[in-house]
């Protein structure tokens, strides 16, 4: 069942949708929908998510799941903590570095999931990137 949470500046509706069968994580989805929404504009810069433990039960996942979530979208820029003030949208560069961040987490994630270290996903971004470059 989507969770729909009222915006706080203008109210949009925002909907989260965890799906049980799904092959991602609880935490994955969780980051992924925020982190696309984020990005496509349709939860704003400045908009103030529900606490860890508020989204965590409108979910029904435990609260260490929500707070994975909103670590990892912290440490990509798309979120930032206030303390008690609470959680909020970040600005964060312009759309295509937001984009390619994006990208680059399904791709590491994706790396993650084959069994390939660290060195072995970078040599293969850099011929595809070199790959890309010589197509021009």
């Amino acid at each position: 069942m989507p969770l729909i949470f009222r915006g706080v500046r203008d109210n949009r509706c925002v909907t989260l949708k965890i799906r049980i069968d799904d092959s991602a994580a609880p935490y994955e989805q969780v980051r992924a929908q925020i982190s696309e929404q984020a990005r496509s504009g349709v939860l704003p810069v400045g908009y103030r998510l529900p606490t860890v433990r508020g989204l965590a039960e409108s979910l029904g996942l435990a609260a260490n799941t929500v707070a994975k979530a909103y670590r990892a979208l912290e440490s990509d820029g798309v979120i930032e903590t206030r303390g008690r003030n609470g959680t909020f949208v970040a600005a964060a560069g312009s759309a295509a570095e937001r984009e390619l961040a994006a990208a680059a987490q399904v791709y590491a994630e994706r790396a993650r999931q084959l069994g390939q270290d660290e060195k072995t996903a970078l040599a293969a971004v850099r011929d595809a990137l070199r790959a890309a470059q010589g197509e021009r």
